[in-house]
Parts: C-alpha cells; structure tokens; sequence
C-alpha cells in the first residue's frame, strides 16, 4: 500500500512537557504469565518451607525476598541496588503479594542471615522441580553433564580463593560444580567451592547423588555422563562402571606416555568423514584394575601461523592434526561415541546464558550462605523459565547423536524483550481488575496462547 509523503512525515519537533503522576503503570505486563506460572506450581508456599526457621514475624519474610530476587533476575537487573527502578511497578507488587517492596538493605540483610540449612532446602527444592519434569515425560535416557565454572569477585567474600582464572588473573572467585540435563537444559544440582580447588574435588559423591536422584524417580531409564578430562581418574571411571551408567570423559593422553606413543605409531587411520579420522584399543593405565575402550581421534587443521603476517591476496596454509582421547564404555560407533561426547558443549551454552541473563557471575554480599542464595535465585529464574516453556509447547525434536535439548528454547534475554518488557496499564472498570496492553496481534496471540496452556491449580 503506497502512501502520500504528507501522510508520512510530520513537521512537529516541539519537546512535550513532563508530567509525573502516581498512576497503575507497569513496564512488565508480560509478568501476568509468570504470575499465573508461579500460582500453578503453589511456588510461594513451596518457598516459605525452605525458610521456616527465619521466618520469625518479619515485614518482609525471607521467601518473599527470595521471589523478589528471582523476578529482579528474570526482569534483567543485576546489583542489589537495582530494585529501585521497578519499586513502584504495580504487577510486581501484585505478583510478590506486597503493597511496597523492601529496599536494597533489607534485600542485603536476608541475605546476609542465610543459613545453610536454608540453602540446602532451596537446593533440594531446585532439584524437585527437575525432577518433577522428567517425571512428567519419562525420557527414555536422561544426559548428564557435569563441569565447573568460575565466579569472580574483586571483593573478599566469605569462602572465595584465588585460583585458576583465565580471564581475570589473580582475582579471588568460587568455583562450584554444576550437574545439567542435555535433554531439559536445566540445571539439576550444584556444588559449591572455593576458587582454588581442582575439577574433581567432591566430584565423586556428587556424581553419586545426582545418579541416585534421577534413579529415584526414573528407575528404568538409561543413564549417560559426559565429562572433560579434568574427571579422569581410576576411581571416578570405576564408580560410573559400578553403577551401570554409560559414560565418555576426555583422557588427558599428555600425561600418559603410552597412548602418545600410540599415537605416534599409528599407521592406519579409520574415517568418520573428510576432515576427521579414528582408531580404537583397549587399554588401562599400569595402576588401574580393568581395561576400558579408548578411542583415539585426529581432526584436520590449520597450524596456528608465526612470524608476521603479510596481507597478501593469496596466503597458503600449512595443515596438521588435532588429537584427542575418550575413554568410554559405550558400544556405539566411534562416530557416534564422538558425537555424543562432543554435545557436552551444550553446557557452555547453559553457563553463558545463566552468567549474561541471570548474573550467575555476581557476587552480592560477603557472607557465603548469602551469595549461595542469590545463585540460587539465578538457577529458578533459569529453570523456571525453560519449566514455563516445556509446559506450554510441545517436545520439537527426538534424541539427537548430540542429546540436543528436545525442545527449541528461547533465552531468558529474548523472552524477557518480547514478552516481560511489555508496557500496560491495570485498572478496575465495573469493578473487573483488567491489564491493558498496547494493541500488537503477534503479543496478543503469543501471551493468550501461553496463559491458556498454564494450569489454573497444580
């Protein structure tokens, strides 16, 4: 449809004058569906239990600060001290159930006053609900993936160390350990460490009660773990063999001379395609009791290139081989083993979107109880938002070599710019409390479509 340019362009350039009036305007109308989700999975009672020996008669309890912190995340802000930019905000008020929200001290206070006994209730609640999910659509095989991630401070918070930190040397963190499922994206549990601990400090009893966890509610599901070679040791490859879980973790051949020297005399390689070739043998360590597959596999690439470089039109690269090893007691192909254990990159995924979208990488107070609290908030708003999703859509997908996620998640950034950050007002005409929200066909269909697949009662 073509337009005249006078029914284009206007010549008005005039400022309009400011007006603040104290009216029932809210920035997250797209809020209305985490209220009807939170109220469908009785959350806010659910989170009075983990805080049963704080809640003491306070103004604002503990599990209503904690739901607060959990909607600052999911609303994008960072810092404590944001809050005062949505204090007034009327649907957030209603979703917290208050008429006023705490200021950043007393944000700071609650957690100031964690325990660890209400940490370890929010844990337990965090894992339930993955739990309770899987439980809903019993998956044939559950992936777990375990690694850890760094957490840095310049701050000198309670429990942080100084250890190996790429990006910001010297600089005091945590480092706690993370179990994620492949098929869901969520996280299942934690272990959280100082920052100058190795990979596998605690690993094994908390791979033991992860494994007994998904057990519990999936008993004849088959159960698979991916590591990196940080895991590889006698005692963590024989527990996995004990329990009957299928597993791949990268060998860090470096330290082994033998499988270099394998290497090295290999003379015929397999293909898995063009650029990435294979061998297999059964192996073990002198100090180990058993022997476990190990394959052996070259990727063509280029050689990083030295000396200066000349802006040439025509630059000829040299071509070597990248090496690596997995250990494995899985009975697929070697192409299949590869892939599989090449999907644990997913992970890195998930520890990106927690650290940019819920500011998993924050540290907000000194105390350690408190700073596991405010993760603890990061990893609900995370879960719940992929919960909220895989609740109103249908899996897009079946069990990929890869185990990519059986649904097609938006992130937490782009629901957050699509749907939450809607403008609305909330009125009462006849007496009928009414959001109203700017008239845009793609929003309306998006959030009806949302709010009628949501349970009115869990």
């Amino acid at each position: 449809m073509k337009y005249r340019r006078s029914e284009v362009r206007s010549t008005v350039h005039a400022l309009p004058q400011l007006r603040f009036e104290d009216q029932t305007l809210t920035s997250f109308a797209g809020l209305v569906i985490f209220q009807k989700f939170f109220a469908s999975i009785d959350l806010k009672s659910r989170l009075r239990r983990c805080f049963e020996p704080l809640a003491r008669r306070k103004v604002f309890p503990p599990a209503t600060v904690f739901l607060q912190l959990i909607v600052h995340l999911l609303l994008g802000f960072r810092e404590l001290q944001d809050g005062r930019y949505y204090r007034d905000d009327p649907l957030v008020q209603r979703l917290l159930g208050l008429q006023r929200l705490p200021d950043v001290a007393t944000v700071s206070r609650v957690l100031k006053q964690a325990t660890a006994q209400s940490v370890e209730m929010l844990r337990r609640f965090l894992r339930d609900r993955v739990l309770d999910g899987l439980r809903t659509f019993q998956p044939a095989r559950v992936t777990l993936d375990f690694d850890g991630s760094v957490l840095s401070t310049q701050r000198r918070a309670e429990g942080t160390a100084v250890g190996f930190n790429k990006k910001k040397k010297g600089a005091r963190s945590y480092y706690p350990l993370f179990c994620t499922i492949a098929q869901t994206g969520q996280v299942l549990d934690f272990l959280f460490r100082p920052g100058n601990v190795h990979d596998s400090q605690g690993a094994e009893a908390f791979v033991l009660a992860c494994i007994e966890a998904i057990r519990a509610v999936l008993p004849n599901a088959l159960i698979e773990i991916r590591m990196d070679s940080a895991f590889f040791s006698d005692k963590i490859v024989g527990t996995l063999a004990r329990q009957g879980v299928e597993f791949t973790i990268s060998v860090p051949f470096e330290r082994f001379v033998e499988l270099k020297r394998m290497i090295e005399q290999r003379r015929r390689w397999r293909r898995v395609d063009t650029e990435t070739h294979f061998f297999e043998a059964a192996w073990k360590p002198q100090c180990w009791d058993r022997r476990f597959r190990f394959v052996f596999i070259r990727t063509r690439a280029k050689k990083q290139q030295k000396g200066p470089i000349q802006l040439d039109l025509f630059e000829p690269y040299e071509y070597g081989y990248e090496f690596k090893v997995i250990i494995t007691n899985k009975t697929l192909t070697a192409k299949r083993v590869t892939a599989f254990h090449e999907g644990r990159g997913s992970q890195e995924g998930v520890f990106a979107e927690l650290k940019s979208h819920c500011h998993l990488d924050y540290v907000p107070v000194r105390t350690l109880y408190g700073n596991q609290t405010y993760l603890l908030a990061g990893l609900f708003a995370y879960n719940l938002t992929r919960e909220l999703q895989m609740e109103t859509a249908q899996p897009a997908r079946g069990t990929t070599a890869q185990r990519t996620c059986l649904w097609v998640f938006e992130k937490v950034g782009t629901l957050r710019k699509t749907l939450l950050q809607r403008a609305g007002r909330l009125s009462r005409p006849h007496g009928l409390l009414t959001l109203t929200i700017s008239a845009n066909s793609w929003i309306q269909t998006r959030l009806l479509h949302i709010l009628d697949q949501i349970p009115t009662n869990a």
